[in-house]
């Protein structure tokens, strides 16, 4: 069965089919471009592959008040559906703007063009100099038995007041929260039932885990932070 065939038939969201035709970087384990495939073929567990290694970030965007936006990702979505996570999470893409590795030029324009399209954040509100990067880390969970997330993830902190319109397809619902607030959803999750489940996706459980606390705690200098070259393998 081709592709095409594949997801004519699939009984998956026809937008969200659609845009597993963009395509992804490729890219090794020391995070240099290897080519490109697209999204379908990228997170696909197949026979011959679980999952394509490819370049991704995940956004951390806070108020005035220092909260962060929290999203719960919608239904429609075909991997981790119904998951809360951090702001933003998506792929820079296989076009110029998108690949500029320089001063994490192409994740940043990535960043701000998916906060556009999940959040309706309007694009004069970010400008991609406000992205603080803070690290990678390598990770790969399964969604289920026929998709998987295999990336490098950039993590962004972003500090801004923002205006939001939010898309349905992409996001069920979203929340600011303190970090009191979703302490408590971490432990809510762990205590909930199997009918009435709270899902987190991995990536921010790693991320919460391992890195969110001393961050969150200099949101107000974050500037002062050193960006840290490392790629975290959380594998």
């Amino acid at each position: 069965m081709t592709h095409d065939t594949e997801r004519n038939n699939s009984k998956y969201d026809q937008d969200q089919i659609e845009m597993m035709k963009e395509r992804c970087i490729l890219v090794d384990e020391n995070d240099n471009c290897i080519g490109s495939a697209d999204k379908w073929d990228c997170h696909r567990i197949t026979e011959q592959s679980e999952g394509k290694l490819h370049r991704a970030f995940s956004v951390f965007l806070f108020d005035e008040q220092g909260r962060l936006l929290l999203q719960q990702r919608s239904a429609e979505k075909i991997t981790f559906p119904n998951h809360y996570t951090n702001t933003c999470c998506s792929h820079p893409l296989n076009f110029k703007e998108e690949l500029e590795t320089k001063d994490q030029l192409g994740v940043r324009n990535a960043a701000k063009r998916k906060l556009n399209h999940e959040l309706g954040i309007p694009l004069d509100q970010i400008n991609i100099d406000q992205f603080k990067y803070l690290t990678r880390i390598h990770y790969k969970s399964a969604s289920d038995d026929k998709w998987v997330e295999h990336e490098i993830d950039y993590i962004l902190f972003l500090k801004a007041k923002v205006d939001l319109n939010i898309n349905p397809n992409e996001v069920r619902s979203y929340k600011y929260v303190s970090e009191n607030d979703l302490k408590q959803l971490f432990k809510d999750s762990e205590t909930a039932s199997l009918s009435e489940p709270i899902l987190i996706t991995p990536w921010f459980k790693i991320i919460y885990n391992n890195f969110l606390s001393s961050w969150w705690s200099n949101l107000d200098k974050i500037e002062s932070l050193k960006a840290d070259d490392k790629i975290h393998k959380m594998i």
